[in-house]
């Protein structure tokens, strides 16, 4: 047997380097043919300075020194020096060692140990891969030459012109432009910020798939997007979040198990579980499903929603089966239908304002406003103190929008699922109304009050007022509800019913009430077993509140009035039974304490043995109690 030397050197000149080489490798190579495909595993020495024999307890290695280039197939590896396995030919490569394939990827590190069966590289210290566009940098990194993965876990950051992520973990897919990154995962783009504990992200398409909580922020921290299951397009700006996700934007906050965002056309939906706040002014919408367009400020919000309006310690909800809200804008020429249209809002002040026409699509909700009512001059004047009403210029109308054309279908179906035009009998009044003309924006006025309408089953509770109709709107210009369609309206002890009901609120303390028509106000004398009601009945009702306890009203015309008349020690006297041109009422403690009639008056009083109390009720009476929302948990039924 031929003794081999543990070390052997060669000389440096090239002709006789070559020489030496094919004789020294020729076994190795034909010892390594007979395991395995020569054509997967074969590697070329393509240039070395110096080669040496090194035989150890692990087996016999050659080590390859001065400016090593390897090639296996497409790949070619550069570094300082090489340590080499004759039998498996896995090496080990040192100092300035860079790998570069074909389409353009290469890599460089300190070290790097590579398994020639299967194409993998452990590369360490000062860890760089590129691929032309995008740069891998970390401490330690493994990589598949085959497929170009490349792993890392103690760090790592991949970054291009426009974006930069880091980790902790990584696996980058250079070849699909998918990267999978996880634990404490930093993407910083020049659009947007995401933070996150594992998310998928693609280097071309800038698409990120969320699998734990992750937060992205766009438009330096005012549009935020927070979720732990979905994905986000970068480039367009569309997220679909699947699982309980949120979004701020520009003051609004919106909340869902399952929620969608296109950054572009300003569409968002949410579905189960929806919770909409307009920080701004502190009003939230709780749904099952919204559809929110943001550039032209609507809200569509169905499947139980309420709305919950807050001004300090100050709260009142409003239920319907659908709610849509829009900003109202300005109103340069309106048509007028009457000449001398009056409205709640300016009374005694104004003979010139009226309530528009809320035009949404295929419906109209008509507001019904009265003739100009000189009398509540007269009312102001009696009255024991003045409650004059801000006037509401009317420089705002309702806009009428149409589809928004960059919305997606599911927002265009939402639109028509909720077509908020009621079918069946109309309601006519003789009240005048005012049309408004409708114009489309693109963006809405971003400073303009918005309004919300309900539409069918309304409720209405606060601690102080709480009602009942077929449709509401709530407008925050003038801070007026408008109850129509069969409305009912209780304050403390006493109830209201009439065509329609128009509420002005201070903030959200009831401030005064209008019934244009078929008016109605009840409320229980003694216990509730006694069956005794005091009543005043009338065309038109206006009332004035302090602290949404009723104070003063006046009725008119046809008014009427049954009362139940008490002594001082509060016995029962009689009945007292009145009607006139135009009535006064002033109240104490909620109830009855005064009544005034300005001319032509009819007066009675009847016993309480004599009078038939069972049939003691005016032409308009009707006693809806058990329709009286008792509590806001009600609404959330």
């Amino acid at each position: 047997m031929l003794a081999i030397p543990k070390t052997v050197f060669v000389p440096a000149l090239r002709h006789v380097r070559s020489c030496l080489l094919i004789c020294c490798l020729a076994l190795g190579f034909q010892s390594v043919a007979q395991k395995t495909d020569t054509s997967t595993v074969a590697i070329h020495i393509v240039n070395m300075e110096m080669i040496t024999s090194v035989k150890t307890d692990s087996g016999e290695f050659d080590r390859l020194q001065g400016n090593v280039i390897l090639q296996q197939g497409t790949d070619t590896l550069y570094c300082d020096s090489a340590l080499m396995s004759k039998t498996s030919r896995n090496f080990e490569a040192f100092s300035n060692v860079r790998i570069a394939q074909a389409g353009g990827t290469h890599g460089t590190s300190d070290y790097l140990k590579y398994t020639s069966a299967v194409k993998r590289a452990f590369m360490s210290g000062n860890v760089r891969m590129a691929d032309g566009k995008n740069n891998l940098e970390c401490s330690e990194l493994t990589y598949d030459l085959g497929p170009k993965i490349a792993i890392y876990d103690k760090g790592g950051r991949l970054y291009n012109d426009s974006t930069t992520v880091t980790s902790n973990r990584g696996e980058y897919n250079i070849g699909a432009h998918e990267a999978r990154f996880k634990g404490n995962v930093h993407i910083v783009d020049t659009q947007y910020r995401i933070k996150s504990e594992d998310v998928q992200y693609n280097t071309e398409s800038k698409v990120t798939v969320f699998y734990a909580h992750s937060v992205v922020t766009r438009d330096s921290g005012r549009s935020i997007l927070e979720t732990s299951d979905g994905w986000y397009d970068g480039k367009l700006g569309i997220a679909h979040f699947k699982g309980f996700s949120k979004i701020w934007n520009e003051g609004q906050y919106i909340e869902g198990d399952s929620l969608y965002y296109n950054k572009l056309t300003g569409l968002g939906i949410a579905v189960g579980h929806v919770v909409s706040i307009d920080t701004a002014h502190h009003s939230t919408m709780y749904c099952g499903r919204a559809v929110y367009y943001q550039k032209q400020r609507r809200l569509w919000a169905t499947i139980k929603p309420v709305l919950q309006q807050v001004n300090g310690k100050d709260t009142f909800y409003i239920r319907a089966d659908t709610f849509y809200s829009a900003p109202m804008v300005k109103n340069r020429k309106p048509a007028v239908a009457d000449k001398k249209p009056d409205t709640l809002a300016q009374g005694a002040h104004s003979d010139t304002a009226a309530h528009p026409v809320l035009v949404l699509k295929d419906s109209v909700v008509r507001v019904p406003v009265s003739k100009a009512d000189s009398d509540m001059r007269k009312m102001d004047s009696v009255a024991s103190h003045d409650l004059p009403l801000p006037a509401i210029s009317g420089k705002y109308r309702v806009p009428r929008s149409r589809e928004d054309t960059g919305d997606v279908q599911a927002g265009r179906e939402v639109a028509k699922q909720h077509t908020p035009a009621k079918k069946g009998k109309k309601h006519k009044s003789s009240e005048p109304v005012m049309t408004v003309a409708t114009t489309d924006t693109a963006i809405a006025d971003t400073t303009a009050p918005l309004y919300f309408i309900g539409y069918h089953h309304v409720l209405l509770f606060s601690d102080s007022l709480q009602g009942k109709c077929d449709s509401i709107c709530y407008t925050r210009a003038d801070s007026l509800i408008r109850m129509m369609y069969s409305p009912v309206a209780w304050s403390r002890k006493s109830q209201i019913t009439g065509d329609t009901i128009l509420m002005q609120l201070d903030s959200i303390t009831l401030r005064k009430l209008y019934v244009p028509n078929n008016a109605l106000v009840v409320s229980q004398s003694g216990p509730a077993m006694a069956h005794l009601w005091d009543q005043v009945q009338g065309k038109t009702l206006t009332a004035y509140f302090d602290s949404s306890t009723i104070k003063q009203m006046v009725v008119k015309p046809d008014a009427e009035c049954i009362y139940y008349s008490k002594d001082d020690k509060g016995a029962y006297v009689g009945v007292i039974q009145s009607s006139g041109n135009r009535m006064f009422v002033f109240f104490d403690d909620q109830k009855i304490k005064n009544i005034r009639f300005d001319r032509d008056a009819h007066i009675s009083l009847t016993p309480m043995l004599q009078a038939d109390l069972p049939n003691m009720k005016l032409g308009k009476f009707k006693w809806l109690e058990e329709q009286r929302p008792r509590d806001k948990e009600e609404l959330f039924r």
